[in-house]
């Protein structure tokens, strides 16, 4: 008996090819891209919202853009207490 046949070292390099261009498709066919649609009815109900919002929204979010943007941003650390706290109250109560 042969160990050291010349001819096994390509049986097992095609192999291993083989398996990792099986491995390739089937990454490739197991990929989906996602897709949203939004309904006519939704588009209307936005347009709608930002017709009642719009103005005062969007002056502010320029607002934020712009203190932001120069680093002058300051969080009001009271107001973030104020809304995180309730979350960690109901998760220590689990």
């Amino acid at each position: 008996m042969k160990i050291n046949e010349t001819g096994r070292l390509g049986a097992i390099n095609s192999y291993q090819r083989h398996i990792e261009s099986q491995r390739k498709d089937m990454e490739n066919k197991t990929r989906r891209k996602d897709e949203v649609s939004i309904s006519s009815e939704a588009m209307e109900l936005l347009k709608a919202q930002e017709g009642v919002q719009g103005a005062e929204r969007s002056s502010r979010i320029e607002e934020l853009k712009t203190l932001v943007s120069t680093g002058t941003y300051q969080v009001e650390t009271s107001k973030l207490v104020d809304k995180l706290l309730p979350y960690f109250k109901s998760s220590t109560d689990n």
